[in-house]
């Protein structure tokens, strides 16, 4: 196992794919990167971020990188990056299990699910207890139907759904089938809850809440969203892309800095 000091102190773990990584390029041959993903970012803006790192660090213009999993500009925690031959490995990577921890706000709702749009109706919560959501939650577990938010990137007629939604025009989209292994409740307070959801491919957390705020007879949208892990890769191993760009610089310095 390779350790590395970064700069703000952090002990870094080799944390690529089976072997250490040695020079600049290793990338062609294939990496996988695990990332933290900063609040507003898109999960593009996070690729072009590391390909910019790799070819401005390394000289590889036509370097090929890819995500295995998009998170929302508002969702922060860990993604997986591919590059080079490791690219024809992202689908894989997509079948795996995601594990969240979801704050969700009750009494409010809003179009998006979230904080991307403003609140649109308020519900009562006096009748809502950390017993009642525990309750509720248990209905959640094992397979499930859920209708994606209208502000995703789902086509409808060709179109992104996102698209129809900021024009305020009404579609049902249809269920998909999604799984929930783990529902818990981590905190309750002030009419907001903590939960810890490990689930399928294809989830939607904003859904989620939504349905959520329905089962608990008021109503509900997501205030935050971190994912802490992708099947066995864990959000605590993942480097920022800070970090990311000075492990490069130190490839391109010193082929041998690692070894």
């Amino acid at each position: 196992m390779v350790r590395f000091v970064l700069p703000s102190g952090r002990t870094f773990v080799n944390n690529f794919r089976l072997r250490v990584l040695k020079n600049c390029s290793d990338f062609e041959e294939g990496e996988i990167l695990l990332l933290q993903k900063p609040l507003y970012w898109t999960s593009f803006d996070l690729v072009n971020k590391v390909k910019l790192a790799i070819r401005h660090h390394c000289g590889l213009n036509k370097l090929k990188v890819g995500h295995a999993g998009t998170l929302d500009p508002l969702a922060t925690g860990l993604m997986i990056v591919c590059t080079g031959r490791a690219t024809k490995k992202i689908d894989g990577f997509r079948d795996l299990d995601k594990e969240y921890t979801a704050t969700i706000r009750f009494g409010q709702t809003t179009p998006s699910f979230d904080l991307e749009s403003e609140v649109d109706a308020e519900y009562p919560t006096d009748h809502i207890t950390k017993d009642l959501i525990e309750e509720k939650l248990q209905s959640f577990l094992g397979d499930q139907y859920q209708e994606p938010p209208l502000f995703s990137a789902k086509f409808v007629d060709g179109k992104r759904a996102y698209e129809l939604a900021r024009k305020n025009i009404e579609k049902t989209l249809a269920k998909v089938k999604v799984t929930f292994r783990v529902v818990e409740l981590l905190d309750y307070r002030d009419d907001t809850a903590k939960i810890r959801v490990v689930c399928s491919k294809g989830t939607y957390i904003r859904a989620f809440a939504r349905d959520l705020g329905i089962a608990l007879g008021s109503g509900a949208h997501l205030q935050a969203l971190v994912r802490s892990a992708i099947g066995e890769y864990r959000l605590e191993k993942a480097l920022t892309i800070e970090e990311l760009k000075f492990i490069v610089d130190n490839l391109k310095q010193n082929d041998n800095s690692f070894v």
